[in-house]
């Protein structure tokens, strides 16, 4: 789960990092009142959406009265950003950070995030702040340094130090940068977080240590631990379709094509993506129903996929294990007559591989199936290839 900038500060605060004084607005009013709080000679007006690269894309503005602060309100509210981080439909903004102005010396990238890999959480710095990350690790790789960090034992002092002299935070601010890092990793700890980025972290002039900008995410399967991160969630910024899938036990991501496809498993779903951008198609989504085969619940996850129609066609990828084959297939019928408009056949052709116990049982029923547009495949490679000609033939 992501939330805003304005929330993200709010978290930390309470960690004991230093970051800007600032008040979230969602009208023009409210911006301008803010302003005069804050009382700051320099004010920043922030659109706050979750997409990065909003300074970019004309989303922060610098004011320097309260008539600036109102302008530049009135033009950031309401407004579609686009950011390469958003895609082209962008996001529109409905709410702002106006924050005080900071007298910045030197900026710099900091993140935490955890490594399956290694099994520990890295922190990641960089001299070479305030800009996209992606394009330093591609231009400029060895400027990104990284400390590994035991989660047994956490971060140890002698690592926020030295992180701190590797990417260069001047002399007299170290010792204020090394216990940012230690208060930035107990936040990351106590919420759960599954990221915590701090773009551009800043040495102001006189050498305190900031928090200029800051982004966390958070473990969904951890939020059940974090009522108050839970209630930060904002519902505007999410795809309808996840938020739905969420609300019934589904695990939903919008991918933008138009192959929908339905699997039992997150590897298998990424393998089924796979195989359908191999055989030539744009797969609308990764959609792991896990073990249940319920009618209900598969006539849930086809109306999410159908949804709009975004999805011309629907690719079912099964490996029954704990469920037997024969009930899948049961439960694939059962959803498609409560989905069907007239019970007889589906609006999308649905090509269905099984494997797996009582799979012969199973693909016997789809055969025999009194449903139009359900097709069965023999594996995962035809059924890929069966499912993309059929959405061709369907848009030609």
């Amino acid at each position: 789960m992501n939330i805003h900038e304005y929330q993200s500060k709010q978290v930390l605060r309470e960690y004991g990092v230093k970051v800007p004084n600032g008040l979230p607005a969602f009208t023009v009013d409210a911006a301008v009142d803010n302003a005069e709080k804050l009382g700051s000679p320099v004010i920043v007006v922030k659109a706050q959406i979750h997409a990065g690269g909003r300074g970019k894309a004309g989303g922060v503005k610098i004011a320097k009265t309260t008539d600036e602060v109102r302008r530049y309100a009135r033009e950031l509210l309401g407004k579609t950003l686009v950011t390469h981080q958003t895609g082209p439909e962008g996001k529109v903004v409905n709410r702002l950070l106006i924050e005080e102005g900071s007298k910045i010396k030197k900026e710099f990238y900091l993140s935490f995030v955890i490594d399956r890999l290694s099994a520990s959480i890295v922190m990641m710095g960089s001299e070479e702040g305030g800009v996209e990350i992606e394009k330093v690790a591609e231009e400029h790789p060895e400027k990104i340094i990284k400390e590994y960090i035991d989660p047994v034992v956490g971060l140890m002092p002698f690592q926020a130090t030295r992180m701190a002299y590797a990417i260069n935070i001047p002399a007299p601010a170290v010792r204020k940068a090394s216990k940012l890092m230690q208060n930035l990793y107990a936040a990351f700890i106590g919420k759960d977080c599954s990221q915590v980025e701090i773009n551009p972290l800043v040495v102001t002039e006189d050498d305190d240590v900031i928090a200029l900008d800051a982004k966390l995410n958070f473990d969904d399967s951890a939020l059940y631990r974090h009522p108050d991160i839970a209630e930060l969630r904002d519902d505007s910024e999410e795809d309808p379709k996840e938020l739905e899938a969420s609300a019934h036990g589904l695990n939903y991501v919008n991918l933008g094509g138009d192959v929908a496809c339905m699997v039992n498993g997150a590897g298998l779903a990424m393998a089924t993506v796979d195989m359908l951008k191999h055989c030539g198609g744009e797969p609308a989504n990764f959609l792991d129903v896990g073990g249940d085969s319920a009618p209900e619940k598969i006539a849930t996850a086809f109306n999410i996929m159908l949804e709009g129609g975004q999805a011309k066609g629907i690719f079912v990828n099964i490996f029954g294990g704990i469920n037997r084959c024969d009930n899948i297939a049961n439960g694939i019928i059962e959803a498609a007559k409560l989905i069907s408009k007239d019970g007889k056949s589906l609006p999308v052709p649905v090509v269905v591989r099984l494997e797996g116990t009582k799979v012969d049982e199973g693909r016997e029923i789809l055969k025999n199936t009194p449903i139009g547009n359900v097709f069965a495949a023999p594996n995962m490679e035809e059924g890929a290839k069966q499912i993309v000609e059929l959405v061709a033939k369907a848009k030609a």
